[in-house]
């Protein structure tokens, strides 16, 4: 096999197994629904405090929702004994680092697709532009880049759930 067939591959079961358990998912779309609300209930319905307040808000959403999902990424396999079965395949440790990265960005995408809509409806402001959207992937792929590679150092610690927000939000 090919290096991006492996990668798929790698992609396509984190994929499958997030959506079996349906844990993550549901915890992260909650909590981007919920921080979402409760900024626009704290800033009120001034049109121009929502302007001024809302890219703020928009990567607050972002990055909190992106950490409660890459601390999940390889946290399954760890607790499953399956992370040394995936590490003794014989695919590339970048095989498996790029496969890992391509789920959460997917999964990240998701979420920001999800957030962005609640968003323009909430605040009533044109989030869907194509200046926003192509910063908002670019960004996001850097932040999947770096939080899958701290996830990876961060699974085989004691406190694993706490790493890796201490690494990525300093």
């Amino acid at each position: 096999m090919r290096f991006w067939h492996k990668v798929i591959a790698i992609t396509w079961k984190d994929t499958l197994s997030g959506m079996r358990t349906k844990e993550i998912v549901f915890s992260v779309l909650v909590f981007t629904l919920l921080v979402i609300v409760i900024f626009n209930f704290a800033f009120g319905t001034s049109q121009e405090m929502m302007e001024l307040v809302a890219p703020g808000i928009l990567w607050v959403t972002f990055a909190f929702a992106g950490v409660l999902s890459l601390n999940r990424s390889f946290i399954p396999e760890k607790e499953q004994d399956c992370l040394e079965g995936l590490m003794a395949c014989p695919v590339s440790r970048e095989v498996i680092y790029v496969g890992k990265m391509l789920g959460s960005l997917l999964f990240m995408l998701i979420i920001e697709v999800i957030a962005l809509l609640i968003f323009a409806f909430l605040f009533n402001l044109p989030v869907l532009s194509l200046q926003i959207i192509t910063i908002t992937v670019l960004t996001t792929i850097g932040f999947v880049a770096v939080g899958t590679l701290f996830s990876a150092l961060a699974v085989n610690t004691k406190a694993r759930e706490m790493v890796l927000p201490i690494l990525f939000l300093p």
